[in-house]
């Protein structure tokens, strides 16, 4: 088996927390409409398709402005905070 590293690469990021400030930053976030909000989650439309978002997940976007979710326990051991930037 051959073992692949993942590269160093600035990712930009925002935790969904289950409040209305919380999907307030989500909207910030994302260029991309929210098409569902649920007690339990968010639903949003994106190129890469209709994602689910659950509380405490986090949206990344990559470096090609593409969306993806990511559980906490994932993102925790993949990412690391290189800087805070203030919210727009």
């Amino acid at each position: 088996m051959t073992k692949y590293r993942k590269l160093p690469v600035t990712i930009d990021a925002v935790q969904y927390l289950n409040t209305k400030e919380g999907i307030a930053a989500v909207l910030r976030f994302v260029d991309v409409p929210i098409i569902g909000v649920f007690p339990d989650h968010l639903t949003v439309k994106t190129r890469e398709g209709t994602m689910r978002i659950d509380p405490f997940d986090w949206i990344v976007r990559s470096i090609h402005g593409g969306y993806s979710v990511c559980h906490p326990s994932i993102f925790d051991a993949t990412y690391e905070l290189v800087a805070e930037s203030q919210p727009r």
